[in-house]
């Protein structure tokens, strides 16, 4: 009853062997399967996430994120929000793991980091709808927020858009001087500018920001360029929005998950009437919204843990691709399953009674 657990090392390699690109084209493409199959409704959308708010030393909150494939398996994330973590302990914003369980018999089958995982998937999903609604043309991307998201929001952009020029801000000082090493891989012009000259110049925007509950929003509505596609990554708790309402009452929005954006999306400042296609349709149905391409749309991105299912997906293959990872025995088989005090059944004997 072995459990694979994918490490820190294995996804340092599946990265460098895979290739950076490779993994996250991979990721975009496993996505945009994932999602036409939601929209034909032969896959359910994931379930709301829940969670716990904690307070003083580091504020943030815990949530757990479910994703079941009926027969097959269940997906859950486990992940913790914690702005003051990189000033504090020198630790991510996001840390978090992903377990995958047997559907039929509840067995751990893998687990994984979700550090990386999560931050891959959210640049994949800004790339999807970036595709449907942004100008095919794309060239000047503005960044509101340089923490890790925005690494991986640009590199997912990068491959789908003739990328030229990177327009970023944050007002930590620390994220900013390091951003435009921690982008150079990808060959892009970047340059400081701050938000009011972001929303003039750029075609396309994402915000991935720490502001706190109240405290937006973080870009201006003033100037912004017709055709102006933004992915609003940053609002993922009650009360957190980035952009203006002004701009939503303009802007054709489009949801990751439209219930739970309405709770704690940018799409809490709309009603729900006002929501525009979800992302799995703006996948599914690209010519549906092709006219939009031309005018003001908003991606309000709150994470679902469908894409945490689809993303292990393309992790543990990897894995198995390229015989990374380990397998320990983890969960205890007692030789009487109903007597928790018996000796315990190896892998092999296991293995040996399956066989026979």
């Amino acid at each position: 009853m072995n459990t694979l657990l994918i490490t820190q090392e294995d996804i340092d390699r599946i990265i460098d062997r895979v290739g950076r690109d490779a993994l996250m084209g991979r990721v975009i493409d496993r996505l945009a399967e994932g999602l036409a199959a939601v929209h034909r409704g032969a896959r359910e959308l994931s379930p709301l996430r829940g969670g716990f708010a904690r307070s003083q030393p580091v504020p943030g909150i815990i949530e757990w994120m479910p994703h079941r494939e009926g027969g097959d398996s269940t997906t859950i994330k486990t992940v913790a929000y914690s702005p003051g973590n990189p000033g504090h302990f020198g630790l991510p914003t996001i840390i978090g793991t992903v377990a995958r369980y047997d559907d039929i018999t509840g067995r751990l089958t893998a687990m994984c980091d979700g550090i990386v995982l999560t931050a891959i998937r959210t640049g994949a999903a800004s790339a999807l709808a970036s595709r449907a609604l942004a100008h095919p043309e794309s060239r000047t991307v503005g960044l509101i927020g340089t923490g890790a998201q925005s690494v991986t929001q640009l590199h997912a952009l990068s491959l789908c858009f003739p990328l030229e020029t990177v327009l970023a801000w944050d007002i930590n000082a620390k994220h900013l001087d390091t951003f435009a090493e921690r982008v150079s891989f990808l060959g892009l012009d970047v340059r400081v500018a701050p938000p009011e000259e972001i929303v003039r110049q750029a075609d396309i925007i994402t915000t991935a920001t720490s502001v706190e509950a109240g405290q937006g929003p973080v870009l201006p509505d003033a100037g912004a360029r017709e055709h102006l596609h933004i992915n609003a990554v940053g609002a993922d708790l009650i009360g957190k929005t980035e952009l203006p309402k002004s701009l939503l009452d303009r802007a054709l929005v489009c949801p990751d998950h439209p219930q739970q954006a309405l709770r704690e999306g940018e799409s809490q400042q709309l009603k729900a009437d006002r929501l525009g296609p979800s992302l799995a349709q703006l996948v599914t149905e690209p010519a549906s919204v092709a006219d939009a391409r031309g005018r003001l749309t908003v991606f309000d991105s709150t994470g679902i843990a469908l894409e945490d299912h689809l993303a292990l997906d393309v992790f543990i293959q990897s894995a198995n691709d390229l015989g990374l990872g380990t397998r320990v025995d983890l969960e205890f088989r007692p030789s009487d399953a109903i007597d928790p005090y018996s000796p315990h059944i190896g892998s092999a004997r296991l293995v040996e009674q399956h066989a026979s």
